[in-house]
């Protein structure tokens, strides 16, 4: 073998592993191999799981979604021609209040159909954002756990430490009443429920409960999610083409 063609087999065998590095690169950050506009599909999925970390940064060791990577990926879905859909995929335990509100506004304020699917878990701050798409599915095994909002840290013991506290649940509390079912008498009677959590207040809802209250929709997985979210982009498209006709 010539050293010319020694040469381009190491160029070639240096540039795969650029590649590689580059898709794990990729992984680590923002859970898939690919950024949604260099996606194939008109379907996006976005994935939420373990903690949802805010403007604190967790240990290492702690699985997160950080909404830093989210929030750049959801105004890149909003801006794509070729994506006409998100899927959103929980199994978290919760996380950061305002960040997880911050992640819910975003995903309901898009023009373009959504569909959540909560799998294993969707705890805590992770509600307001399954409940902020169009149309909402868990699977039967899924469980979701509503409690009052908590602090960590130095907590001072003034008035005004349970009144920020009472603002910032009631910013959950509206936003979960306004985008499902549920009502707000019923989801602050499991909120503070009493028996149903061995040391906590709140109460853990599983698959069927969980329609049954109101705050999701529909029993099913992916399949069915995502069939009801192509129905969404067909009906979305209908409507546009009514406005391009008027």
């Amino acid at each position: 073998m010539s050293d010319e063609e020694l040469e381009k087999e190491l160029e070639e065998e240096v540039k795969h592993s650029s590649e590689q590095n580059a898709i794990l690169n990729q992984i680590q950050k923002l859970g898939q191999m690919k950024a949604p506009e260099q996606t194939v599909s008109n379907i996006h999925c976005l994935t939420i799981i373990g903690q949802v970390e805010g403007h604190l940064a967790l240990p290492p060791k702690n699985k997160t979604t950080k909404y830093e990577h989210l929030i750049p990926q959801l105004v890149a879905i909003e801006q794509s021609e070729q994506i006409e859909g998100l899927l959103v995929i929980l199994n978290t335990v919760g996380g950061d209040v305002e960040a997880g509100l911050a992640i819910a506004e975003m995903i309901s304020t898009l023009s373009k159909p959504t569909v959540t699917l909560v799998m294993g878990g969707c705890h805590s701050i992770g509600i307001p954002i399954a409940v902020a798409s169009d149309f909402s599915f868990i699977v039967e095994s899924a469980a979701m756990t509503i409690h009052p909002v908590r602090l960590t840290g130095m907590v001072i013991g003034v008035p005004q430490t349970f009144e920020y506290l009472e603002k910032m649940q009631d910013r959950i509390t509206n936003f979960v009443v306004k985008h499902s079912k549920i009502t707000e008498e019923r989801y602050k009677e499991l909120m503070y429920s009493r028996g149903n959590l061995t040391r906590d207040i709140g109460t853990n809802v599983i698959g069927e409960d969980a329609v049954k209250y109101g705050l999701i929709d529909q029993i099913g997985g992916l399949g069915k999610s995502l069939i009801k979210l192509n129905e969404l982009i067909a009906l979305y498209k209908g409507k546009s083409d009514e406005q391009v006709v008027q």
